[in-house]
């Protein structure tokens, strides 16, 4: 046994004798390779202090939760930092998530940061680094009086900020943070912040104004119509459709909130009538009065670009990095109108395969030029700061061209160059655009984020000795990191973090493979290199039987550098190491990357806090999976397996390395293959019963046979068979909620087949008789079903004690006295430690979805459970995991 740290959750169904009492049943399920979110660090902040590699991730995570004391004597080193998220709109989930990355790479011994919530009806709190590793504020909106530092009014938060911080960082998103809301109480109370000012940022993010605005200095702008409030005049909107030469019964055009952020309310509307009633349902659902209509570019490509001030004081010098090109991809025939599809809140998101990015565009490289020399305009004459990111759209000269004047800004031989949203605090998640770009250029995380305040510092004098004693930190980071990806470093532990694969799972496992390998970066033993598991181009397959036929000869792993992990697909991660080989393609990113970096140069090299680029510009390295074993074995490497699902749980990655007798983390091959078939970790845990260990009862169906069968007889033989009137549905080596639905009848059953029988990627929201959201489904289909009777948990929800009420409480609606629970247990073999348990309250359906389980901002996960509902499953889980680890050794 070669395994280090073993890192496990245990799904259960509680049910509760009476409210206030122990637990009746417990039924069990484990997933020995749980997902490494921030979902996960959040709960294993308690956990064991054991020095394996297996329990870095938490470690990073526990030391980012500890709050830094900030001796009064040295406040004129350390640097004050508020961090400030949430806010009114829709998208204050992402401004949580843009709050922990920052706070993930900033904070340091130079830098104290604090954390601040906006809540939905403008109170404000101090809360803690814990609460900024929730998943979505609902987690703890309901506790915050409890808590948090709450503030009377927000002329009392400005005051405390004033006396306890230095600068603020805003990552509010949407409204009261990019519409100069928050700008203009920190310049009410003379408080420096991050970012542009309030009358810029009200005239920028107004999209109809900001429209106006680039008319008024000369760029091409896409012909557009404001509604406002209820009073619109059909025979005017009439007028433009005819003046645009739309029809307008058919015309299709984009109908957006005019002051709404990350696509939200955005949608595709056929004429007059139908634009009306899309502008309507954004106003009465109160996402913002007014709603711009404007004409849908047919043809067009979508990018967007990052905005870096590099100038001194009040001088601005803006410097765009390495544009995105945004690219849809219309998979599947699922989704109602695809074709028609844009680049949604979900596409944003969410990691599916349905959208693509291309860093720098695939454009001529005149018009990444334009581009670049656009959006550096629009930066200036907008009176922007420090960083932001403008979107817009190219039309080639093939498409249909806009009716414009040759001199506006835009106009080339090769198309059209338009600029349609100005983002004033970009998001800031672990892969976005900010960080995707400006890794392209030489940045790590923290030195763009760092290098970002240290730029704002400057247009204040009594921060000006800040930026002169933050070089230390910008060596340290240049020492650290300027190194190749596959080269091991002297005195140093080298660690491969492996992620990917071909199962439906790979998604989440890029995700969870990112958060550990930049969490593990924050160690000053370690060399960490990021490994893409992947399935090679010339065995790519469409059947499970296919690829069982090619065998691990199949198998790639891909030894990534920085820029190329910060991909939200692995197909994306994939490609992107397939075009960085192409000889043109890499010829062409080198050329624009040393041309922005030199730009960049020319500006930082001015300041003294600036030292330097700490990303070095490399390629890929490929290998086959036994090239890469051996490769490890040579270095002395530690794998740590962030592969889910697959050959990452099923036992044989962990065979092939025991052969070797090469250290990995998580349990050994044999607890790992039982614990990969559901059914199998029923039957280990069977003798267990007598002890409170119940499992579920399962059918196991063939895919091919439940085509096959006449659905309504295979539906009575299910039910029959497992005694119930509603079952749920699962792929029998699936997880992360793929492919699972719940079915409450035989019709349910023969769409759910149809769609097997189609390989749709996808089934629509509300499908079947039960109302239910989007359900990501295997690709490709699953060859093993599992059926088994749906258990009906209990509805847990957010509620007001009052209408006019603005507190928040958590009412748990005892019906059938079943919750859904989430443990996970870590810790040295043979000395597990049980983390804060979890519960995921569903927004949606029966199920939870992809988005609820894994993707921040979504879903309700409440760590710990409250005790008035679960008081005893730490208790339940350390006892019971000591007979199941015994079963499964």
């Amino acid at each position: 046994m070669t395994s280090l740290a073993c890192g496990s959750t245990l799904s259960l169904l509680l049910r509760a004798a009476n409210p206030n009492n122990a637990a009746r049943s417990l039924h069990l399920s484990s997933n020995l390779l749980p997902g490494f979110s921030h979902k996960l660090l959040t709960a294993s902040s308690s956990s064991s202090s054991s020095k394996t590699v297996g329990v870095r991730v938490t470690r990073a995570a526990a030391q980012v939760a500890e709050a830094v004391l900030v001796d009064k004597e040295d406040k004129s080193r350390v640097l004050r930092v508020g961090v400030i998220c949430g806010g009114p709109s829709a998208e204050r989930g992402i401004s949580l998530n843009s709050a922990r990355s920052v706070l993930d790479h900033i904070q340091g011994e130079d830098l104290h940061v604090s954390c601040y919530y906006i809540d939905s009806h403008l109170n404000a709190f101090a809360i803690s680094s814990a609460q900024v590793y929730s998943n979505t504020p609902s987690d703890f909106d309901f506790k915050l009086e409890s808590l948090a530092q709450g503030f009377q009014s927000l002329s009392e938060f400005a005051e405390h900020l004033a006396d306890s911080v230095d600068i603020v960082f805003p990552v509010i998103h949407g409204q009261f943070g990019e519409d100069g809301g928050i700008q203009e109480l920190l310049e009410n109370y003379n408080v420096p912040f991050v970012g542009t000012g309030s009358k810029e940022c009200q005239q920028a993010f107004n999209k109809y104004n900001a429209s106006l605005g680039l008319s008024k200095y000369g760029f091409v702008t896409v012909p557009s119509f404001l509604v406002q409030g209820s009073e619109v005049n059909q025979d005017e909107l009439s007028e433009w459709f005819a003046s645009n030469h739309l029809d307008v019964n058919s015309g299709k055009v984009v109908v957006k909130p005019t002051r709404a952020g990350s696509s939200i309310g955005v949608t595709v509307a056929y004429g007059v009538s139908d634009s009306l009633t899309k502008a309507n349902e954004i106003i009465s659902q109160e996402i913002d009065d007014g709603v711009l209509v404007e004409l849908f570019l047919e043809g067009g490509s979508e990018f967007t670009a990052i905005v870096l001030d590099v100038g001194q004081g009040f001088d601005c010098q803006p410097v765009v990095l390495l544009p995105t090109e945004v690219e849809l991809q219309f998979q599947g025939s699922g989704d109602v109108r695809e074709k028609d599809a844009i680049f949604n809140y979900r596409r944003k998101y969410l990691p599916t395969q349905q959208v693509a990015y291309h860093t720098p565009p695939r454009f001529p490289i005149e018009v990444i030029k334009n581009i670049r020399e656009g959006a550096s305009l629009l930066f200036q004459r907008l009176g922007l700061r420090d960083f932001a990111r403008i979107d817009g759209w190219f039309l080639p000269s093939s498409t249909k061209s806009l009716s414009s004047s040759e001199d506006k800004f835009g106009i080339t031989e090769f198309g059209t160059v338009l600029f349609t949203d100005i983002n004033l605090i970009s998001g800031m998640e672990q892969t976005s655009f900010l960080f995707q770009q400006a890794s392209k250029v030489g940045f790590s995380h923290s030195n763009i984020l760092r290098s970002i305040i240290s730029r704002a510092c400057l247009r204040f004098p009594e921060l000006a000795t800040y930026s002169s004693k933050s070089s230390q930190f910008q060596k340290n980071l240049n020492s650290s990191k300027l190194n190749g990806t596959s080269k091991g470093r002297e005195g140093f532990r080298k660690v491969f973090v492996l992620f990917g694969g071909d199962t439906s799972e790979r998604q989440v496992s890029l995700m969870s493979g990112t958060n550990v390998w930049l969490n593990l970066q924050g160690f000053d033993d370690l060399d960490v290199t990021p490994c893409l598991l992947a399935r090679s181009i010339d065995h790519s397959s469409n059947t499970d039987s296919d690829k069982k036929d090619a065998g691990l000869n199949s198998i790639e792993v891909w030894s990534l550098p920085y820029s190329l992990v910060l991909r939200h697909t692995t197909e994306e991660v994939l490609d992107a190491c397939m075009e960085a080989i192409e000889p043109a393609r890499a010829a062409l990113t080198s050329h624009l990357r040393n041309q922005v970096m030199n730009e960049l140069a020319e500006g930082l090299t001015k300041h003294g806090w600036f030292t330097g680029f700490d990303i070095a510009d490399e390629l890929p390295v490929r290998y086959s999976l036994k090239e890469w074993i051996k490769f490890a074995k040579e270095v002395e490497a530690t794998v740590f397996i962030a592969v889910h699902g697959g050959i990452g749980e099923d036992g044989t990655l962990q065979f092939l390395l025991d052969t070797e007798g090469i250290l990995y983390t998580g349990p050994g091959a044999m607890a790992s293959k039982t614990c990969m078939d559901k059914v199998a970790t029923s039957l280990a845990l069977e003798h267990l019963k007598d002890k409170g260990v119940l499992t579920i009862n399962k059918v196991v169906k063939k895919k091919e046979d439940l085509l096959k069968m006449p659905v309504r007889q295979t539906w009575n033989d299910l039910i029959s068979k497992l005694q119930c009137e509603t079952l749920c549905i699962k792929p029998a080596r699936d997880g992360c909620s793929t492919g699972v639905a719940r079915l409450c009848c035989a019709e349910d059953l023969a769409v759910y087949a149809k769609a097997l029988d189609d390989c749709l990627l996808r089934i629509p929201p509300n499908s079947f008789s039960k109302a239910h959201g989007m359900i990501e489904m295997p690709n490709p289909p699953p060859e093993l079903l599992i059926f088994e009777p749906f258990v009906e948990t209990d509805e847990i929800v957010l509620s007001s004690k009052t209408v006019s009420d603005n507190t928040q409480r958590l009412l748990w609606k005892e019906h059938s006295r079943w919750v859904e629970v989430t443990v996970g247990v870590i810790g040295k073999w043979g000395s597990m430690h049980s983390l804060s348990p979890s519960i995921t309250v569903k927004e949606t359906g029966d199920i939870l979805s992809l988005e609820e389980k894994f993707q921040g901002g979504t879903g309700i996960n409440l760590t710990p459970p409250p005790v008035s509902i679960i008081s005893f499953l730490l208790r339940s889980a350390m006892r019971h995991w000591g007979d199941v680890n015994n079963v499964l050794s």
